[in-house]
Parts: structure tokens; sequence; C-alpha cells
């Protein structure tokens, strides 16, 4: 997510402090917030991805098949 929508959500929820905000506003945050959400999701999935789980005898798993090893 680029720095100029990151700087409208706080610039947004400046106004909304200071006197509401209008629908298009709302609707523009809500959009912001959902973008902000998924680009953050996006992040930890791919760190998700690839991080291994080493056990003690040498194997490795991803962490995201990862179960548990007896």
């Amino acid at each position: 997510m680029s720095e100029l929508n990151i700087e409208r959500i706080n610039e947004l929820a400046t106004i909304a402090k200071q006197r509401g905000l209008t629908e298009e506003e709302k609707a523009e945050r809500t959009m912001l917030r959902a973008a902000y959400i998924d680009s953050m999701k996006a992040g930890l999935r791919a760190t998700l991805e690839n991080t291994f789980v080493q056990y003690p005898d040498g194997e490795k798993r991803p962490l995201s098949k990862m179960e548990d090893k007896k």
C-alpha cells in the first residue's frame, strides 16, 4: 500500500474526530482500510509460505503444513 493511501487513512481519521465524515468519505475510508488489511495479509501469507520448521531428526516441513510430530 502506498504512503499516500496510508496518509489519507490518517487524514480521514483526523477529520472523523473533528467534524464527522460525509458518506463519500466513509466509503473511501472503508475501501482504504480493506486495501490496507489485504496488503498486510499478503505480506504475512508470503512469510508463512516461506517458513519451515526443522525437527530434531533433521526433517524440514513448511510451517503451513505442520502437524504434531511424535
